[in-house]
């Protein structure tokens, strides 16, 4: 994350990704009201940089367990798969023989 984020872009960021994560009933979640009771609150205290770290910290945590979730569910294993498909999840192909396998006669 940028260290100069302003509070309205982190607070737009956290609310987007609980968005992703509840659906589109995010609004009548206790979190949502929650993340806008704290940045009305901090918005002009003086402990404003520490409520923006925290919220900054918030987000990286929600966009990473994101990210790892997808990453989870594309590579974890499903059991044996062919040799060509694990070689494409990695974006190689398997060599051809023309003609063969080359040991034939």
């Amino acid at each position: 994350m940028a260290a100069v984020t302003s509070p309205l872009r982190a607070c737009r960021g956290i609310l987007k990704e609980l968005r992703i994560a509840k659906g589109s009933d995010y609004r009548n979640t206790l979190v949502y009201k929650h993340v806008l009771e704290q940045f009305r609150r901090n918005q002009f205290c003086r402990a404003r940089m520490d409520a923006l770290h925290a919220a900054r910290t918030y987000l990286c945590l929600l966009t990473s367990t994101r990210m790892h979730l997808r990453l989870h569910e594309r590579y974890h294993g499903r059991g044996d798969r062919a040799l060509e498909e694990v070689a494409g999840l990695v974006g190689l192909r398997l060599p051809t023989q023309p003609g063969g396998k080359g040991w034939e006669t």
